[in-house]
């Protein structure tokens, strides 16, 4: 079974947009296709972003997912951010740590806040669903 770490922005997507491309990630989640790669940070985002009230995500939809996660993804322990490599968002380093310690891609629907530099490979939700990287 392949390994990914999925950025925020793509079950954010996945929730507002059933059927979406970004919902076919999750279902690949689902249909135990695809293990989620975390870390504590990235669970607590996932947390604080969904629960967001701009989204209007219900909460129990928002449990679910996140139950999801806790049952199925392999959770990592990962260093602080150095300042290496250079992102434009330092807040996205949890994410690529997560990659960079099991050699998985982060699949995002913002590939710009991952940089070629930064030593992971980046795919969005229409290439980890046709089974293309970039």
């Amino acid at each position: 079974m392949m390994q990914a770490v999925i950025d925020t922005n793509i079950l954010v997507s996945a929730l507002l947009h059933p059927g979406s491309v970004p919902d076919a990630v999750i279902q690949d989640i689902v249909g135990l296709r695809l293990t989620p790669v975390v870390c504590e940070a990235v669970v607590a985002e996932y947390s604080a972003v969904l629960s967001r009230p701009r989204f209007g995500l219900p909460a129990t939809q928002v449990r679910e997912v996140l139950a999801l996660f806790e049952q199925l993804a392999v959770e990592v322990k990962v260093p602080p951010y150095t300042g290496e490599p250079a992102l434009p968002d330092p807040a996205d380093w949890p994410f690529v740590a997560c990659a960079l310690a099991t050699g998985c891609p982060v699949v995002t629907g913002n590939a710009r806040h991952f940089p070629e530099g930064c030593g992971v490979r980046v795919m969005t939700a229409r290439e980890w669903v046709s089974g293309k990287s970039s």
